[in-house]
């Protein structure tokens, strides 16, 4: 398979890239986090200008078009940059919106237009996305839906203008995604805080009641329009992985090579050498998972086993890097003012976000067992691997 990157995708990336070396380097980050602000305003109408909060929405809708490769490639600078805007939840809210149809459009393009955040809150403790907690039953009254019970550390669920939210049918196994506007009545949303400061929140929902439209429903039903949702958002999360190891140990491949110890620079020395190493190879293994699964996606393939895979690699090589990376800057590393340590405060907070590696694992394990998962080749690593 070839994964070179057309003539667009190098376009996005470099003006993804200059947009933010220029508003999310070091100095720009030391001064948003002295600060009380839930995200960077200026440097996200920055990229809504750009048109780069429309990537993935076809331009009808008022976005600039591309799939989830782009998207990914997006993600990808923005996790580099640790950019503090909630892009990779709009970005992938949106684009499942816009598969549900008409009823949601403006939203869409409000959301394109960087008018509109939007968060998602489905994965869930023990990695039930499936079979959530949230309940939802038939309004009898209405024909509508009513909602009942609490999502945990929802991404930017205080900034949300709506919210993406699963929950299970009551009285049977299946479940759903239903669109819950943040000003609903008998919506109580708590400020939390991630690992990395990312703002948080706690969503109470005591039996909301919406319209029938809430539930997005897409062409094959509401259960397969949550499994895309839910596999989009993974493959999202490993993308951002992606972006905050490699950039960390680009970094921590500068340092050692300008650090002398002994009268000579620490990268010269073998163990050192080996460890970077490793991380490189975590790296690679995570960017062709990564683009793997999004390029599956963008050919109408939202695969389990595949997606499971790039969440593996994001979540264990995003810890083995950043670990390394702060290693290997010695007593800086250890040092909470210095750049290096965001990186792996983010690194963490999306190792908690995409879940243990463990239950990963359990999941590609149970693929195999009941012979839903193809057999994956040439990914980096891939489940003959694991």
């Amino acid at each position: 398979m070839e994964f070179g990157l057309d003539r667009d995708q190098e376009a996005l990336v470099e003006l993804a890239r200059a947009i933010f070396a220029d508003h999310s380097g070091d100095d720009q980050l030391r001064a948003f986090a002295a600060s009380d602000k839930a995200y960077d305003a200026h440097l996200w109408r920055l990229l809504a200008e750009a048109g780069l909060v429309g990537v993935g929405i076809e331009e009808a809708l008022g976005g600039t078009g591309f799939g989830m490769m782009e998207i990914a490639l997006l993600l990808e600078r923005a996790g580099a940059a640790l950019a503090p805007v909630p892009l990779r939840e709009t970005l992938i809210c949106a684009r499942t919106l816009a598969v549900a149809g008409e009823p949601h459009a403006q939203l869409v393009a409000e959301a394109a237009a960087g008018q509109a955040i939007l968060s998602s809150a489905c994965d869930e403790t023990g990695n039930a996305w499936r079979h959530p907690a949230m309940l939802a039953r038939r309004d009898d009254d209405t024909g509508g839906w009513r909602l009942e019970g609490v999502k945990e550390a929802v991404a930017w669920g205080m900034e949300a203008r709506a919210i993406l939210l699963s929950a299970r049918f009551d009285g049977t196994d299946g479940a759903g995604l239903f669109l819950v506007p943040a000003a609903s009545a008998g919506l109580v949303r708590a400020a939390q805080l991630g690992t990395d400061a990312t703002p948080l929140a706690q969503l109470t929902l005591a039996d909301i009641r919406l319209p029938a439209d809430a539930l997005l429903e897409g062409e094959d039903g509401p259960g397969e329009l949550l499994r895309w949702h839910v596999g989009q958002m993974r493959v999202a999360l490993a993308a951002s992985q992606l972006g905050i190891a490699s950039e960390a140990l680009r970094r921590t491949a500068a340092y050692t090579s300008e650090r002398v110890q002994f009268g000579r620079p620490v990268g010269t020395m073998q163990a050192v050498q080996q460890r970077a190493a490793d991380a490189y190879i975590d790296v690679e293994a995570m960017r062709s998972t990564v683009w793997r699964a999004a390029w599956l996606i963008d050919q109408g393939v939202c695969d389990d086993a595949e997606i499971a895979v790039a969440k593996y690699w994001a979540a264990i090589g995003g810890h083995r890097v950043t670990h390394t990376a702060q290693h290997q800057h010695g007593g800086m590393g250890a040092d909470v003012t210095y750049p290096i340590h965001r990186f792996f405060l983010a690194a963490k907070a999306v190792e908690i976000a995409l879940g243990g590696t463990q239950p990963m694992l359990a999941e590609l394990g149970g693929a195999i067992a009941t012979g839903n998962a193809r057999k994956l080749s040439a990914i980096g690593g891939g489940l003959d691997a694991l």
